[in-house]
């Protein structure tokens, strides 16, 4: 008999052959329908099957009779009809098989263990179907049959489930609760990690953690030392002693652990992250270990711009390199504001902030909505030029030694790995492979730390290069172009301008990024800056001043020549006036233009109104003279005479005592 179509067959030679049933028969309860034929026979090899069930109860106990088992069909059809194999077994053992040093761990054992747990899901998926469970066993899971029936399967599938009824049907609950692991034989090292409690993982991954970052053999051996009392292990935190007797198994003696079981528990994926947390510097561990943020772009050309600074790769004579400071705009990654120094200092922040301001200047737009800079040499204008609404709406102060975070820092990534390195020799590093890779011969001198270069450049030749290559970059095409088709990044940043942005405000750049100079107003109507005169706006800026104080701070943004532009003055923090340059005029009437004339009636207007606000604002004269005094009769009548005394007794004492001191003696002595 045999399983075909979910149901249990019997061929039709069986019967005739075996004495169940003559041929007519066979055909004439095939003819009237009185049995089932499941399949037809033909040819050679394909005989004809006939369902048992249907079969007349006369036949039916004959066949029964005749083919003992046939319930242990019944369950191995219908085992083979739904075993599947299990795909997340095979990947489970097979990265189990990877794991392990032995060479018994083989690819074919680790399918054999996926064939296991996949003959185990099939028996359970059996015992738990109430339907077809009581359809082949009756009212109760006959453990012994299925046990029978896995045995029969052995060949067929290739597992080795334990043919014993009892300990089949153990091992398939410990399959149950424990899952693909209980079914690897103990001789492998990975059930050593049964004997890995919480506490002896945390003992290996503190061993493990030391500050030389030992290899996992040092870290088995330092185990093996400390459970042997050879090694002692302390807390840090606590102070507290580990003791050996805590590490010990159920019989006293010292818990051992192989190789691989220790090698298994570091490499862990949890356990590693764990292990580099501690290991890794802060840097390194965030930009290898940390999950990091994702963002996305914004539409409009100077809602925010980046800043970072670079070292530009080649050097010049002595080493030295010159450092450079770039403001990019976020949404075109155009370049808008270029600085280079022999030092990386303030001063080299500033004259990148000026650049960016004199490019905006140039093209008519307003201040940028928003800036993103780095901590390190922008913290100092915290309170200041970099305190939100101040210049800027939006400031963002990046996480310190995190280029994740800026966005300049891909920027100049891509910058070098394109233009910089289509243009020149030199760009690269020593660790990089392929093209990028740049060699260096070391000197062996007393420094043991010079190295060759195959030339050395000037500052002046190094800042020409990256100008050429930062306009390059502006003009070369934008990389989202199926967003922008055909457009560089210069007319993406043309194009997409923030219409919400705030005008240009050269008054609050000048005062905290640009130049100061301290000078005084001059004949009320002028000031010296940067060896030039300017006008004041008018005389009505004398009111402005403090009293009697004609000293004045000038502010002003320097042009690409460090000329002043616009300069504003300041008494303190208080605003005076933005003055204005003084055009001279030539002074020979026969070699005077129309420029000189041009110049010449400004200045008058400037006079003029000098002259107008001093008509306009004239003191009155006014007469001033002292009254008459009065009549001697009048001046006698109005003052009472006192009463002449009876006798001035008290006159020659007094004249006495002015004469010979005795007055001040007796005046010092009363007051003491």
């Amino acid at each position: 008999m045999e399983y075909y179509g979910n149901k249990l067959c019997v061929s039709a030679r069986e019967l005739v052959d075996g004495g169940i049933m003559t041929l007519p028969n066979y055909k004439q309860l095939s003819a009237r329908g009185q049995m089932e034929v499941v399949r037809r026979g033909g040819g050679p090899t394909r005989y004809a099957l006939v369902a048992v069930e249907s079969l007349p109860t006369s036949y039916r106990e004959k066949v029964e009779k005749a083919y003992p088992g046939g319930d242990e069909v019944l369950v191995e059809g219908w085992i083979l009809s739904n075993y599947e194999l299990d795909q997340g077994a095979v990947a489970y053992f097979n990265e189990w098989a990877s794991r392990q040093r032995s060479d018994r761990a083989s690819a074919d054992l680790a399918m054999k263990y996926a064939v296991n747990a996949s003959v185990l899901n099939t028996c359970i998926r059996l015992y738990e179907n109430a339907k077809a469970s009581k359809k082949l066993f009756g009212e109760k899971y006959d453990w012994e049959k299925m046990a029978r029936v896995i045995e029969v399967l052995r060949e067929k599938l290739g597992h080795d489930l334990p043919a014993s009824p009892l300990r089949f049907r153990k091992k398939a609950n410990e399959y149950k609760k424990g899952g693909y692991g209980v079914l690897i034989s103990k001789k492998f090292g990975n059930q050593n990690t049964r004997k890995v409690d919480h506490k002896t993982r945390q003992l290996i991954l503190s061993l493990a953690a030391q500050p030389n970052k030992p290899y996992n053999t040092n870290v088995h051996e330092m185990y093996l030392s400390f459970v042997c009392g050879e090694l002692d292990v302390w807390d840090f935190e606590t102070g507290e002693l580990f003791d050996p007797e805590d590490f010990t198994d159920k019989y006293g003696d010292p818990k051992e652990l192989s190789e691989s079981t220790v090698s298994n528990v570091l490499n862990n994926p949890a356990n590693k992250l764990r292990l580099n947390r501690a290991l890794l510097s802060r840097t390194a561990f965030m930009h290898e270990q940390m999950p990091h943020m994702h963002r996305h772009n914004g539409e409009f050309s100077l809602s925010q711009v980046t800043m970072d600074d670079v070292d530009l790769p080649r050097r010049m004579k002595g080493g030295e390199y010159v450092h450079a400071y770039y403001a990019y705009d976020m949404v075109s990654q155009c370049r808008i504001g270029l600085a280079y120094g022999r030092k990386k200092d303030d001063r080299l922040v500033v004259e990148c902030f000026r650049d960016m301001f004199r490019t905006i200047e140039r093209n008519g737009w307003g201040m940028p909505a928003g800036v993103e800079v780095e901590q390190h040499l922008m913290s100092r204008y915290k309170d200041g030029f970099l305190m939100a609404g101040v210049a800027f709406p939006f400031v963002r102060f990046c996480a310190p030694q995190n280029s994740q975070d800026k966005y300049a820092e891909p920027l100049n990534g891509a910058f070098k790995t394109t233009i910089a390195h289509k243009n020149h020799e030199g760009i690269g590093r020593w660790h990089n492979k392929g093209k990028r890779r740049v060699e260096q011969v070391k000197v062996s001198d007393e420094t043991n730390h010079t190295w060759e270069d195959k030339r050395y450049y000037t500052f002046e030749e190094l800042v020409a290069d990256d100008r050429r290559d930062s306009a390059e970059w502006n003009n070369a095409p934008h990389p989202n172009q199926k967003k922008y088709p055909g457009m560089s990044r210069w007319e993406v940043l043309a194009a997409n301008i923030n219409p919400t942005l705030r005008p240009l405000d050269k008054l609050t750049l000048s005062r905290y990024i640009g130049e100061r100079v301290e000078t005084s107003v001059r004949r009320n109507s002028t000031v010296r800056v940067a060896h030039e005169d300017w006008w004041l706006s008018g005389p009505e800026v004398l009111e402005r001043l403090q009293p009697n104080n004609y000293k004045v701070t000038a502010y002003y943004l320097p042009d690409e020549e460090g000329k002043a532009t616009d300069v504003y003055l300041f008494q303190g923090d208080r605003y005076i006036d933005q003055v204005e340059r003084m055009e001279t005029y030539n002074r020979v009437l026969a070699e005077r233009t129309e420029e000189d004339v041009a110049k010449f009636v400004e200045q008058r207007k400037k006079v003029s109104a000098f002259e107008r606000y001093l008509e306009e604002n004239a003191i009155r004269k006014v007469g001033v003279a002292r009254p008459d005094p009065p009549e001697e009769e009048e001046k006698a009548a109005a003052v009472d005479p006192l009463p002449e005394p009876e006798e001035d007794i008290w006159r020659e004492v007094r004249t006495e005592e002015y004469r010979t001191g005795a007055g001040n003696a007796r005046r010092a002595l009363g007051d003491i």
